[in-house]
C-alpha cells in the first residue's frame, strides 16, 4: 500500500468517487496491493466459504428432493402404517384416485438351508405395480467371492417379475457373501425356501424407506405370506404410493392430504408427498447444516484475530501518514472512515472469494462423489444462502477491525510519531465501543434466527464467548508474567521470555487462535471417546447376549424351554411389543404442538410400546403410582420423564396413540426414569394391560448368557431358535452395537475434520503473526549475530519460544475442552463423562507440532535473512 498519502499528487477520479472523496482516498491507497492483508482475507474467505459451502450442498440437495421427490418416494403420495394391512374399503379409496402398490418391509433371519449360519436381512414384499416411478434395477453377475464360483459374466438379464416369480429373490450382493451363497442357491425366510435369482443394483424408495440393519432381500407379496413372518401381531411396515394423475401440483398434494386425513381419521396412516419425500433426511441435513454453520462460524471468530492483528499492523505502518494527516487538519473521524472505508472493500474481496469458493462444493462433490451421495444433487442456490454467509463475515470483519481503528483514532498526532518507541495505549470513544458490542449482538442474533434450536444456538455462542475470553485471558496473562518474571541465566531461555513478553509478541495471537480451535478438538475428542467407552465397556455385567423379536404368544413356552435346554443358566425377559403413533397430547393434535428439537423422533412416525402389571426391569418410578394388578379402568399410560417434561406432559394429562388403526386415548398415571443403559426391554410408553385386550401382537425376549458361554455357543444357540421358530428374528446385541460404532465413528471422523478448519484458521493466525513480527525477530537476530551470537542460539531461543506457548495453550485448551466435553455429555446426552488420555496426547500432540512447523519456518526465514540491509537501515 502507499505509504506516503499526503505527497501524492492531486486525484482525479470519476464516477462515485468523484463524489465520495473517502472512498477516492480508499480506492488510492488500495493501488499499492494488499501487502499486509493477505491473512485478513485468507481468515473472511475461510470462514464465509464454510458457511456459504454447507449452506449451498444444503440447498442443492433440498433442491434434489424437491425434483427427484416423486421417484425417491416411488409415487406423489405414500400412506404407511405398521401392523395392519390395508383393508378393501380403504384400498378401494385410494384405487379411485390413481395407480397404487403396496409393499411390505420387516426385518428377519435369512438362514443357509443347512442352519449352519444365518443373517439379519431387511425384507421387502412388492406387488407387481413395483415401483410406480423409478426402476428396481437387478443383475445376474456377482463379484467373485472365496470359496464359491464366480456367476458368468455372460449372464442375461433378468426382468423383476421374472427374478420373483415362484419363490424367487433379489438380494443385496453382500447377503451371499455373508452366507457363502451364490446365484441359483436358495435361502431360508421364515418357513419358506426361496431361490436367489438375482442381485439388486438400484432401489429406487430405499432413501425413503425405514433405516435398514442388514442386506435387503426383496419377495413377491405372495411368497411373503408363505413365509409366515406377515401374520397379525408382527412388526411389519406396509406401504402404499399412488400414482396421481400427470398434472398434479402442490395444491392438489395438499387437498389429496386432507382428503385422506378426512376419510382415515383414526387409521393410523403416516402420510409423505413428493414435496418433502424424506422429511427425516430433510431434517437431518438442516440439522447438520446448522451445525457446520456454526463450526464456519467458529473459524471467521478465530479468523478474526488474524483480522485484528492485520489490521493493527497496518494502522502501526500508517502512523507517519496518519501523524501528517492529522497536522494538515484532518479530524480523527475522517481518518477513522477513511481506513474504515478500506477495509471494508477488503472484507468484501475476503467475501467474494469466500462465496465463489463455497458455491463450488456442490458441483466438487457431484463430480468426484455424486454416486456416493444418496441422491444427485441439483445445483441451486438460494439468495438467503449468500446473504447469510455475506452477512457472518462483514459482522466479524466489523467486529474485529473498529476497535484497533478506534484507538489509532483516539492517539494524538505527536504520540503517533514516536509510537514505535513509546506505544501508548488508548480506549477507541464510546460510539466505537457500542457499534463493537452491537457487533457480537447481530452476529448473536443472527445465529438464533437462522437456528432451528434457539437454545443451542445461544449456548453455543456463549461458550465460545467464554472460550474467546479464556483464553485472552491466558495471553494477557502470559505477557505480564514473562515481564515480571526474573531471568533464567541461559541466554536462550532469557530471550524467549523477553520475547513472550515484548508488546510486538506472539503470545497473544498465538495463545487466542490456536487455544480456541484446540478446545473444539478436544471436546469433540473426549465426546467421542466417552461415548466410545459408555457403549463398549460400560454395559451392565448382566446385559443381554440377544434381542429376540417376533415371539408368538403360544410359543413363549416352547421358546423359554429350549433356552433352558441349550443353556439352563440363561436369564430370559420377556414382554409385549406393538408399535403406535402418538396422535395427541394434552388433546391437542401432534401437529399443531411446538416440540424441542432434541424431543420430536418421539412423534416422527410410529414407536414401540408395551404393557405390563409392574414396573419393567431397568426403570425406576420417579412420579406417580403404578396400576393395580388386577386394575381394569380407563387406560392408563406410564410415560418416560424426561420426554414427558420436553413435550410438556404431566401426570393427568392424556396421551391418544394410534394402535393398528384404533386411537386409544390413555390418561398419564405415572413418570418413570429409564436406565436404557441397561439394555433391559423398555420402551417409552408402557400401557396398563386393560388398554390393549385382545390386540394381536408377539412377544420380544432378551436372553442373557453366563459369562462363560463362548461365542460358538452363542451361535449355536441361535441357530436352534431359528430351527424352532423360523419366523422368529434374534439379533445379536454385540452385532448391533458393533454396527453401531461403525457408523458413529464415521460421523465423528466428520466432526473431526469440521472442527480442523478451526485450527486450520488458527493457523492462518499464527502465520500471519509470524510474518507481521518477521521485522522485529530479523532485528533481533542481526543484533545477536554481531555480539557473537550463533545460529544454533537463535534457534534454541525460538524453539524455547514457541515450546512454552504451545504446551500452556494446549493445557488450557485441554482444560477449557474438558469442561464443554463434561458440559456436552451430562447435560445434552445423559452419558458419563470420561477422560481420556487419548485426546489429552492429541491436543498437544497438534498444538506443538502446529506452532513448530510455523515457527520453523519463521525461524528459518529469520536465519537466512541478510544483516547488511538492516545494520544500514538502523
Amino acid at each position: 500500500m502507499t505509504v506516503d498519502a499526503a505527497s501524492a499528487p492531486p486525484l482525479r477520479t470519476s464516477g462515485l468517487a468523484a463524489h465520495v472523496p473517502l472512498l477516492s482516498l480508499a480506492l488510492r491507497e488500495l493501488r499499492g496491493g494488499l501487502r499486509g492483508f493477505y491473512v485478513f482475507v485468507a481468515c473472511v474467505a475461510l470462514g464465509v466459504a464454510v458457511i456459504a459451502g454447507v449452506g449451498a450442498l444444503s440447498d442443492a440437495l433440498r433442491a434434489g428432493f424437491e425434483k427427484q421427490g416423486e421417484a425417491l418416494l416411488g409415487g406423489d403420495v405414500t400412506l404407511a402404517r405398521p401392523h395392519r394391512r390395508i383393508e378393501p374399503g380403504e384400498r378401494a379409496w385410494l384405487n379411485q384416485r390413481g395407480r397404487v402398490s403396496e409393499t411390505a418391509t420387516l426385518r428377519a433371519m435369512a438362514r443357509r438351508l443347512d442352519a449352519t449360519e444365518q443373517v439379519l436381512v431387511e425384507l421387502k414384499g412388492i406387488d407387481a405395480a413395483y415401483p410406480l416411478v423409478g426402476a428396481l434395477t437387478l443383475r445376474t453377475t456377482a463379484a467373485p467371492i472365496a470359496k464359491m464360483p464366480a456367476t458368468p459374466a455372460s449372464a442375461p438379464p433378468i426382468t423383476v417379475a421374472a427374478a420373483l416369480a415362484d419363490n424367487g429373490a433379489a438380494v443385496d450382493e453382500i447377503l451371499l457373501e455373508r452366507l457363502q451363497l451364490k446365484l441359483g442357491d436358495r435361502v431360508t425366510l421364515g418357513n419358506r425356501a426361496v431361490v436367489i435369482r438375482a442381485i439388486v443394483d438400484t432401489e429406487p424408495d430405499k432413501i425413503t424407506d425405514r433405516l435398514t440393519f442388514g442386506p435387503r432381500v426383496f419377495v413377491a407379496l405372495a411368497t411373503l405370506d408363505g413365509t409366515g413372518l406377515a401374520e397379525p401381531g408382527s412388526l411389519v411396515r406396509w406401504r402404499y404410493a399412488l400414482k396421481l394423475d400427470e398434472n398434479t401440483d402442490s395444491q392438489r398434494l395438499i387437498s389429496f392430504r386432507d382428503a385422506a386425513k378426512a376419510q382415515f381419521p383414526d387409521a393410523g396412516f403416516t402420510v409423505a408427498d413428493r414435496r418433502d419425500p424424506a422429511p427425516q433426511v430433510t431434517k437431518t441435513l438442516e440439522r447438520l447444516k446448522q451445525f457446520l454453520t456454526l463450526i464456519g462460524l467458529t473459524s471467521l471468530l478465530v479468523g478474526g484475530v488474524g483480522i485484528a492483528n492485520a489490521v493493527s499492523t497496518y494502522i502501526d505502518r500508517r502512523r507517519k501518514v496518519i501523524a501528517t494527516f492529522k497536522s494538515l487538519g484532518a479530524s480523527s473521524r475522517q481518518i477513522f472512515l477513511l481506513h474504515l472505508v478500506q477495509i471494508l472493500l477488503i472484507s468484501a474481496l475476503g467475501v467474494a472469494i469466500g462465496l465463489a469458493l463455497g458455491m463450488l462444493l456442490p458441483a466438487v462433490l457431484n463430480a468426484t462423489i455424486g454416486d456416493a451421495l444418496p441422491i444427485r444433487a441439483e445445483i441451486a442456490v438460494r439468495p438467503m444462502t449468500l446473504l447469510i454467509a455475506t452477512v457472518y463475515g462483514l459482522l466479524v470483519a466489523l467486529l474485529f477491525t473498529l476497535w484497533p481503528l478506534g484507538r489509532a483514532e483516539q492517539v494524538r498526532a505527536g504520540v503517533l510519531f514516536r509510537d514505535e518507541v513509546a506505544p501508548e495505549y488508548a480506549l477507541p470513544r464510546p460510539g466505537i465501543i457500542v457499534a463493537t458490542i452491537a457487533c457480537g449482538l447481530a452476529m448473536l442474533a443472527l445465529a438464533l434466527v437462522t437456528s432451528e434450536s434457539q437454545k443451542l444456538a445461544f449456548y453455543f455462542c456463549l461458550g465460545l464467548a467464554g472460550v474467546f475470553a479464556v483464553f485472552h485471558g491466558l495471553g494477557s496473562l502470559l505477557s505480564v508474567a514473562a515481564r515480571r518474571v526474573k531471568r533464567p541465566r541461559r541466554p536462550e531461555l532469557a530471550l524467549a521470555i523477553a520475547s513472550l513478553g515484548a508488546p510486538g509478541g506472539l503470545t497473544r495471537s498465538v495463545v487466542l487462535s490456536l487455544g480456541s480451535g484446540l478446545s473444539l478438538l478436544v471436546a469433540v475428542a473426549l465426546t467421542d471417546a466417552a461415548i466410545i467407552d459408555e457403549l463398549q465397556s460400560r454395559l451392565p455385567k448382566n446385559s443381554p447376549n440377544f434381542f429376540v423379536l417376533d415371539i408368538p404368544r403360544a410359543d413363549i413356552d416352547g421358546f423359554t424351554s429350549i433356552i433352558r435346554r441349550e443353556q439352563p443358566a440363561a436369564h430370559v425377559n420377556q414382554a409385549p411389543m406393538l408399535r403406535g403413533r402418538i396422535v395427541r397430547l394434552a388433546g391437542k393434535p401432534v401437529e399443531e404442538m411446538k416440540i424441542p428439537p432434541q424431543a420430536q423422533w418421539v412423534l416422527n412416525g410410529d414407536r414401540g410400546l408395551t404393557y405390563a402389571d409392574e414396573v419393567p426391569e431397568g426403570s425406576k418410578l420417579v412420579k406417580g403410582d403404578w396400576w393395580a394388578k388386577d386394575y381394569d379402568g380407563e387406560p392408563l399410560v406410564s410415560f418416560e420423564a424426561e420426554l414427558a417434561k420436553l413435550l410438556g406432559i404431566k401426570i393427568g394429562d392424556t396421551v391418544t396413540i394410534n394402535i393398528l388403526g384404533r386411537n386409544i386415548e390413555a390418561r398419564i398415571a405415572n413418570l418413570r426414569e429409564v436406565h436404557w443403559e441397561s439394555l433391559a426391554i423398555n420402551f417409552v410408553m408402557v400401557l396398563s394391560p386393560n388398554a390393549l385386550k385382545g390386540a394381536p401382537h408377539n412377544l420380544m425376549a432378551t436372553v442373557a448368557l453366563p459369562k462363560e458361554v463362548t461365542i460358538a455357543k452363542e451361535a449355536e444357540l441361535a441357530r436352534q431358535i431359528g430351527k424352532a421358530y423360523p419366523a422368529v428374528t434374534a439379533i445379536r446385541v454385540k452385532d448391533a452395537i458393533n454396527s453401531f460404532n461403525s457408523v458413529f465413528t464415521k460421523i465423528m471422523k466428520a466432526v473431526r475434520a469440521a472442527g480442523s478448519i478451526t485450527l486450520l484458521a488458527g493457523g492462518l493466525v499464527l502465520a500471519g503473526a509470524l510474518a507481521t513480527a518477521q521485522r522485529r525477530r530479523i532485528k533481533q537476530a542481526v543484533i545477536i549475530k554481531v555480539l557473537g551470537g550463533t545460529r544454533a542460539k537463535i534457534l534454541t531461543m525460538h524453539a524455547l519460544e514457541y515450546g512454552i506457548l504451545a504446551l500452556a495453550t494446549a493445557l488450557v485448551a485441554l482444560v477449557v475442552g474438558s469442561i464443554a466435553a463434561y458440559a456436552t455429555l451430562t447435560q445434552v446426552m445423559d452419558v458419563p463423562f470420561v477422560f481420556s488420555l487419548g485426546a489429552v496426547a492429541q491436543a498437544i500432540g497438534v498444538s506443538l507440532i502446529l506452532v513448530m512447523l510455523l515457527g520453523a519456518f519463521g525461524t528459518w526465514r529469520v536465519l537466512t535473512a541478510p544483516a547488511v540491509p538492516y545494520l544500514r537501515s538502523e
